[in-house]
């Protein structure tokens, strides 16, 4: 690995690829990341006149591919000092949509599903989450750990919008007055990794940005009108506003 360089956020040497957020980067830079390693790979098995089947690999500084073995060492460099380079872009296959609202906007899209189990003190109107199950199509978890990560990220940033963010002009901005959650509001996370790969992903994968938020402010709301049988409509579901709606359903 010590032998490769991944050129990144380089603009005299990369293209404009648009902007680095949420599910687009896994999928996007990550298929175009395996496009470039499959042309160094290509050039690779060029210079040693060896068939796509070949194994490569790298020996300090030569490259062993099947029976050939290429000395690196001795090939002439570009101007960056690499003896060897592999470029790649991929640019999703969406079309725009037509007068009817009708089209392909995105390549692929990311499926998810949450449950919340929550506990609602109808006296003081707080509601605390006690756990949190969530399902997510990852396409293919290329790093398992990581994933887990971005979703658990994704929840507590969705506790946040249900439970306690809000902005006030002139009350809330600061992060004294304006809530996030810490670690003692989030509550035990299962994660549950559903990887049904996809086609034009790298390895499968597909990104795992917004699908981990989204659920997460909806699944908490339904699990306040289980418990209660109250329907909030707007959020956070502050106790003033639950204890509110509580009393609006008949709760002494």
């Amino acid at each position: 690995m010590d032998r490769i360089d991944l050129v990144l956020g380089d603009t005299d040497l990369t293209l404009d690829a648009g902007k680095t957020s949420a599910s687009r980067q896994t999928f996007v830079s990550g298929r175009a990341t395996v496009l470039a390693a499959a042309a160094l790979r290509g050039k690779l098995l060029r210079l040693a006149n060896a068939g796509e089947e070949a194994r490569v690999t790298l020996e300090d500084d030569t490259a062993v591919v099947g029976d050939h073995r290429v000395d690196l060492s001795r090939l002439p460099t570009d101007v960056r000092g690499d003896v060897v380079n592999g470029e790649g872009s991929f640019d999703p296959p969406t079309t725009p949509l037509d007068g009817d609202g009708q089209g392909v906007p995105y390549a692929t899209y990311g499926f998810a599903a949450q449950l919340a189990e929550v506990a609602v003190d109808v006296a003081l109107g707080t509601v605390k989450a006690l756990h949190i199950i969530a399902a997510h199509d990852v396409g293919r978890a290329v790093n398992p750990q990581q994933v887990e990560g971005q979703i658990h990220g994704g929840i507590a940033q969705g506790l946040g919008l249900a439970l306690m963010e809000e902005f006030l002009p002139g009350r809330t901005e600061n992060l004294h007055d304006y809530l996030i959650p810490t670690i003692g509001d989030v509550p035990p996370i299962t994660t549950i990794l559903v990887e049904a790969a996809e086609p034009l992903g790298p390895f499968g994968a597909k990104g795992i940005g917004e699908p981990a938020l989204i659920p997460t402010a909806p699944a908490i709301l339904n699990a306040i009108h289980h418990a209660t049988g109250i329907r909030l409509h707007k959020v956070p579901a502050t106790p003033d506003r639950v204890r509110a709606a509580l009393l609006a359903k008949g709760y002494a």
